[in-house]
């Protein structure tokens, strides 16, 4: 089931149901899970007795208070309606008692109508609005998500104190750890990319994750150490069109949060959890494919990019500023777009160099491969926004024909002081990136894909719940600066 294209089927249709409630049925399942997506982009969840599944939960739905939900209704207009995507079904893989998920849309129980302010509707109709276009009638994503998996974890804020202590037992600050005994083979910082094991000791459970996530349907490619030294890694999944993309990254974070916690470990994928080491990226490939032809491929061209692909850069692009809003949503995602970490901080594109925003890979020159890599966004994000944005940034850059700068192959880092003048730069921080937002937003709107309502409700609750929550609390670092004034 969960393999399954959204284009092979019709969605809430007779066969695809029959299909979820025998697997339900084969699988021993006692209890089904509904499962969505709030805005900030965490899974949501309640379960109810299997035998409260039937065909007709697909076409009615099943109801809940969404007035609890970060984002979501107001007190007085709670009441909602989930509605199973049969495509999307599977059995838990970590659950003692067999539990079959379905993860859900979000409906108006008045209206009906999908609710816009529900993260996937938006990437349904970021999808919609392509074909209607005529510029394709699909868009691949494939997203590279990193993560860090700790031994340990601490923080609290109070009015009186502040910490966090992140911990692994492979960091180059353990080296002269009592662990009795310490076995040394630490990694040194920024070597993490890729000492064997013993200096890497997670590979048993990256392969364990990758082995689970192929058992859910999500085709992995390769799995590996990252560059950081404590515990960052990355698996890659195969691309597949944005919506079904997006589900699978859902479940991607959810596997790799359970198999760490099986092994008595945590993992996060907060951007930038450890000071002067490499932070956590989601570089994004992403093309777009009509009639069964890769709209991004000419051969002959720099980086056998066609002009179509050219302007999806542009666009991507010139609005930059205002993705980061979305596709880098946490003040810390700002800790990691910093010049020297590999960080993608300037707007240019270029085959070779991974400073600049846009690459263009060319591990292959085939027709099929060619691609745009956004190496920005981190994996933190909202991932039916952040990809559903991209896509309309491209779009909106092939439809004004948007040219982007020259690319530049260069160390970006040694740029002349006139050249590095030249080239602009990714917002230094989440206010920023939500001021643009604020002021570049028009392309979002086209199509219906997102609401001024949406974009307004995500700017306020950034603003109030993130920054000024950070803005207002003394930061340790300033009692090392200022006490002594």
């Amino acid at each position: 089931m969960a393999t399954r294209s959204k284009k092979a089927s019709s969605k809430g249709g007779g066969s695809v149901v029959s299909a979820v409630l025998k697997l339900a049925k084969d699988g021993g399942a006692k209890i089904v899970d509904y499962r969505f997506t709030d805005m900030p982009g965490m899974w949501q969840h309640f379960s109810s007795p299997i035998g409260t599944l039937g065909a007709d939960t697909f076409a009615e739905g099943v109801g809940f208070d969404g007035s609890s939900i970060r984002g979501f209704q107001a007190i007085n207009e709670s009441d909602m309606l989930l509605m199973p995507d049969p495509d999307t079904a599977f059995m838990d893989p970590f659950l003692e008692i067999p539990t079959l998920v379905l993860i859900c849309d979000i409906k108006d129980p008045i209206t009906l109508e999908l609710y816009d302010r529900d993260p996937r509707h938006i990437a349904i109709k970021a999808e919609r609005y392509l074909n209607s276009t005529g510029i394709g009638d699909v868009a691949y994503f494939g997203p590279e998500a990193e993560f860090f998996i700790f031994d340990d974890v601490r923080f609290n804020q109070a009015e009186n104190h502040a910490f966090y202590e992140v911990d692994s037992v492979e960091a180059a600050w353990n080296t002269g750890t009592d662990e009795g005994p310490n076995l040394g083979h630490k990694l040194r910082y920024k070597e993490g990319y890729f000492p064997t094991p013993p200096s890497d000791t997670l590979q048993d459970i990256r392969s364990e994750m990758m082995l689970t996530m192929l058992d859910l349907g999500i085709e992995t490619e390769v799995h590996h150490h990252e560059v950081a030294s404590a515990g960052q890694g990355e698996i890659d999944i195969r691309y597949d069109e944005l919506l079904i993309t997006a589900d699978k990254l859902m479940k991607y974070k959810y596997v790799v949060k359970n198999v760490a916690r099986r092994h008595g470990k945590t993992a996060t994928f907060m951007p930038k959890p450890v000071f002067m080491d490499n932070g956590t990226g989601m570089h994004t490939h992403q093309s777009v494919w009509k009639k069964g032809k890769n709209q991004f491929f000419q051969a002959g061209t720099y980086g056998d990019l066609s002009q179509t692909g050219l302007y999806y850069i542009g666009g991507l692009l010139k609005h930059t500023p205002a993705l980061l809003a979305l596709t880098n949503p946490t003040t810390n995602s700002y800790r990691r777009l910093v010049p020297g970490y590999e960080a993608p901080i300037n707007l240019v594109y270029s085959c070779r160099n991974r400073s600049a925003c846009v690459r263009i890979p060319m591990y292959s020159t085939s027709e099929k491969a060619k691609r745009v890599e956004f190496r920005c966004p981190d994996p933190a994000c909202n991932p039916y926004l952040a990809f559903s944005a991209m896509l309309m940034a491209g779009l909106d850059g092939i439809q004004n024909k948007i040219l982007p700068p020259k690319p530049i192959d260069k160390n970006l880092y040694d740029l002349d002081p006139e050249e590095t003048a030249g080239v602009k730069q990714t917002p230094g921080s989440l206010p920023e990136a939500l001021d643009a937002l604020e002021a570049d937003h028009e392309f979002l709107l086209k199509g219906d894909v997102f609401s001024k309502d949406m974009i307004e409700n995500w700017i306020d609750y950034k603003r109030v719940e993130e920054v000024d929550a950070i803005r207002l609390r003394p930061h340790p670092y300033e009692f090392t600066l200022y006490y002594d004034i």
